[in-house]
């Protein structure tokens, strides 16, 4: 029996009957990471040793017969964005390269609570803008299923680590897509929770209003294990909301009758692959067999919703970054050399004459703060910052900024309607299969564009989740992409499990 193919709910049953240590499953997913992390890079850090003695702490305590978490022994990646006490916590970036943290982020304190073993931290999109995870400061990642292949971003390590067999669940996040898009091209379960759902404190800010963490697994099951985990109030975060999560576990299992599945003929428009769409329609024939009733809807507004968020997501960026000054943590430029090259060059004007110029020149502090920024900071980071300062600033904030909010209200609008009329809204999560790596480097734009149809349930806090339904002719994944009301999380992956249940999608692993 090979521990790793087995599902984290499985491996929960074994560890609790003793037919398995949690030592012995830990050190199975080491090994996995050992063989194959070298060709995927899904992680930038592993403690081997650390998340070893965290299992034998476990095991000894199960057998002194005290009190377990929930995911007791369970070994979980944490995408690199998250704070741990004492730990470092980079955002795949240089300007937090040697960063460690204070405190523990409450997802990670959460995880510690649940007596999982932490077992490493995954790649991601330099502070998680991005969609192929090739914007990482340190480090690429590839797709388990065709090497030459983005695995998605920005939690891309994440969704990658739980393709290859390398952890049975990971932590991502998604601000528009980060855990649905990879999740979909990775042919893994993804899940966003309502907005405010799973606490943000200590969670490294990109967009606040958009950003949101969730669970990554193999089945809808294990997605739900670990968001019970994880999920829940928060005094900490001001944002998080005061309901009680309820347990979906117990009711996972049972079909929803008389489901209304709802499919928006926006979704399907020109530019969709036809692999994808044949895709998502049989899926949508699968839940008509298994007694749904398929409601066509629109969603008129869904046109404007990647404008509407590269409006909204570089302004709140713009503002979240501006903290990393080289002054108080993160990089900072070297200042004899800075000192330095502005005495040179403010001697260089005097002697040209140019006494107004020499008086000018910016001061050691600014030049400090300009330097950091430019040597730390990535290119698509800085491209998101600019945008952001731009649409804020005098003159402009009523065009851009002031109009999306209007925007994000008429999509909000659009859902609300929408769910009147269905009880989840299927579709694709991407309009492509997993694109070549650096095939859209040099253009951003086609980046934007990846998150079409998943900008949405962020700009709107919805629920929604990805599942593999497909794969392409040439054997990569595509995923279907479910949404829900607000905080009907139980409803969402109910629904998701229904169609789980009846395919062997899941079960499928990539070739490594």
């Amino acid at each position: 029996m090979q521990l790793t193919s087995l599902s984290a709910a499985r491996q929960i049953a074994l560890l609790r009957a003793g037919e398995a240590s949690s030592v012995e499953l830990t050190q199975a997913y080491l090994d996995q990471i050992a063989s194959h992390d070298g060709k995927v890079g899904a992680f930038l850090r592993i403690d081997p040793e650390r998340a070893i003695a965290a299992a034998r702490k476990i095991d000894e305590r199960r057998t002194a017969g005290e009190s377990l978490g929930c995911l007791a022994g369970v070994p979980v990646a944490v995408k690199d964005i998250l704070a741990e006490r004492g730990e470092r916590t980079t955002c795949a970036s240089r300007m937090l390269e040697e960063f460690r943290a204070p405190y523990d982020s409450t997802v990670v304190a959460r995880l510690k609570a649940a007596d999982a073993v932490l077992l490493g931290r995954t790649n991601m999109d330099e502070f998680a803008m991005g969609g192929a995870t090739e914007n990482s400061a340190f480090q690429p990642t590839r797709n388990p299923w065709d090497l030459s292949r983005s695995p998605g971003g920005s939690s891309g390590g994440a969704a990658a680590a739980v393709a290859a067999g390398m952890a049975p669940l990971s932590i991502g996040t998604d601000t528009g897509g980060s855990i649905r898009q990879p999740a979909g091209m990775c042919g893994v379960v993804g899940m966003k929770p309502t907005y405010g759902r799973v606490s943000r404190y200590g969670l490294i800010a990109f967009a606040s209003s958009l950003d949101q963490v969730g669970p990554l697994a193999r089945s809808v099951e294990d997605v739900a294990l670990l968001y019970e985990a994880i999920a829940g109030p928060d005094s900490r975060d001001s944002t998080c909301l005061p309901n009680e999560v309820l347990p979906v576990g117990a009711k996972l299992h049972q079909p929803l009758e008389g489901l209304r599945v709802g499919y928006a003929k926006e979704h399907f428009a020109e530019g969709l692959d036809s692999e994808v769409a044949s895709a998502v329609q049989q899926a949508l024939a699968q839940y008509e067999s298994l007694g749904a009733k398929l409601v066509e809807v629109s969603l008129p507004h869904s046109r404007y919703a990647v404008a509407t968020y590269y409006v909204i997501a570089p302004c709140e960026a713009s503002s979240n970054l501006a903290r990393y000054d080289g002054i108080h943590y993160g990089y900072r430029a070297d200042q004899t050399k800075l000192v330095a090259e502005l005495a040179a060059k403010k001697k260089s004007l005097e002697a040209a004459g140019d006494r107004h110029a020499a008086e000018n020149l910016d001061t050691p502090l600014v030049r400090l703060y300009c330097k950091s920024r430019s040597e730390a900071l990535g290119p698509e980071v800085k491209r998101r910052i600019m945008l952001g300062t731009y649409a804020l600033s005098s003159g402009y904030y009523e065009a851009y900024y002031l109009k999306a909010l209007k925007v994000r209200r008429l999509l909000r609008q659009d859902f609300d309607q929408v769910f009147d009329q269905v009880d989840v809204l299927a579709g694709p999560v991407t309009s492509s299969p997993a694109l070549k790596i650096g095939s859209m480097k040099d253009d951003p734009l086609a980046m934007y564009l990846v998150d079409l149809f998943t900008v949405s349930a962020n700009l709107t806090g919805i629920p929604a989740l990805s599942l593999p339904c497909g794969r392409t002719t040439a054997g990569l994944p595509i995923g279907l992409q479910l949404q829900a009301p607000p905080l009907e999380e139980e409803r969402l992956l109910r629904a998701a499990r229904m169609y789980e249940q009846a395919t062997d999608w899941q079960t499928e692993a990539p070739p490594l």
